[in-house]
């Protein structure tokens, strides 16, 4: 892992993004590391483009504001690329894309995928009309970039999931998204 490893997860309003960058900061606590998830509020509303982002890191991160450039680029919707310049959010050509698609995204960067939407949608994991696809793609996250680990990311879903049949549908989301991740 470099010194610190920073994350920018890129979706819409009402997707889970600001709660994925703060359980995936819990897991890197649970792991023996340090964290910080950053949220970024301006004119949100539901289904509006928003990004939150997180730093992960083996010492103390001195550094507090927004994560301008990412390691690791998680995509909630992948339409929302089409939106975006990914070269001005990309560190290097070596930085991650983790896409939720059904099928391959050229990128230009080494890019992984995974169908969160399908995951959430055999699960029932769809709350008011929103798929669930933060959760499987965190399980993706932890088995490209190895930063955290998977037990402790479903370690951390009770911290930011209400019921505990949520817990359990979010925990197996994980489990799924980590065995369903296809890429570089």
């Amino acid at each position: 892992m470099a010194e610190v490893t920073e994350f920018i997860i890129l979706g819409r309003g009402g997707q889970g993004g600001v709660t994925a960058a703060r359980i995936l900061v819990s897991a890197a606590l649970k792991d023996g590391k340090w964290g910080q998830a950053i949220p970024e509020f301006g004119a949100e509303r539901r289904g509006a483009v928003v990004k939150s982002y997180a730093r992960i890191a083996d010492k103390p991160v001195p550094l507090h504001s927004n994560v301008r450039r990412a390691d690791v680029l998680v995509v909630l919707v992948s339409s929302v690329l089409d939106l975006v310049n990914v070269d001005d959010l990309m560190k290097s050509r070596d930085s991650i894309i983790i896409v939720n698609s059904p099928s391959p995204i050229r990128t230009g960067y080494r890019t992984y995928y995974v169908d969160a939407t399908s995951i959430s949608e055999k699960l029932g994991l769809v709350i008011a009309g929103w798929h669930i696809v933060s959760t499987p793609l965190l399980g993706a996250v932890a088995r490209v970039t190895g930063v955290v680990s998977l037990d402790s990311i479903i370690a951390s879903l009770p911290e930011f999931v209400g019921r505990e049949n949520l817990v359990k549908l979010n925990a197996e989301a994980v489990k799924m998204g980590y065995e369903l991740v296809r890429g570089e």
